[in-house]
């Protein structure tokens, strides 16, 4: 999951804050090295710290693509996480999810909104 490499100052908007991902190598790393390198360096290290799009809504981005695709693994809930870590309120994540509901089905709504659920009261 991507991390901010200064989290005390998380919500300060000082600077941006580089994305620093390495689980592509710890997993992958001896077995598949192009595949972590592109999911460390290129997916989490481009394209996350690319400045065109902010991180929070990146991270919304991120969640509806999961959501739409049915993607509800820990994957799902580490990127809810990210989304909270990254100023993503319960009522903004609820009115997301709600609209991409009708897009992406029903069901996918009621699997996202349990996991978003176990994430906002944490």
């Amino acid at each position: 999951m991507p991390q901010n490499e200064n989290t005390e100052n998380q919500n300060q908007q000082l600077s941006p804050q580089k994305i620093v991902q390495t689980a592509g190598r710890v997993a992958l790393g001896d077995f598949a090295p192009d595949f972590a390198h592109f999911n460390d360096d290129i997916l989490f290290g481009e394209n996350w710290n690319n400045q065109d799009i902010d991180l929070k809504t990146r991270c919304i981005i991120t969640v509806v693509s999961l959501m739409s695709q049915g993607i509800t693994d820990n994957s799902l809930k580490s990127h809810l996480e990210n989304a909270k870590k990254n100023g993503v309120t319960k009522n903004e994540i609820a009115a997301v999810v709600t609209h991409v509901s009708f897009y992406a089905g029903w069901p996918k709504a009621w699997t996202v909104f349990n996991i978003a659920k176990q994430v906002w009261t944490e």
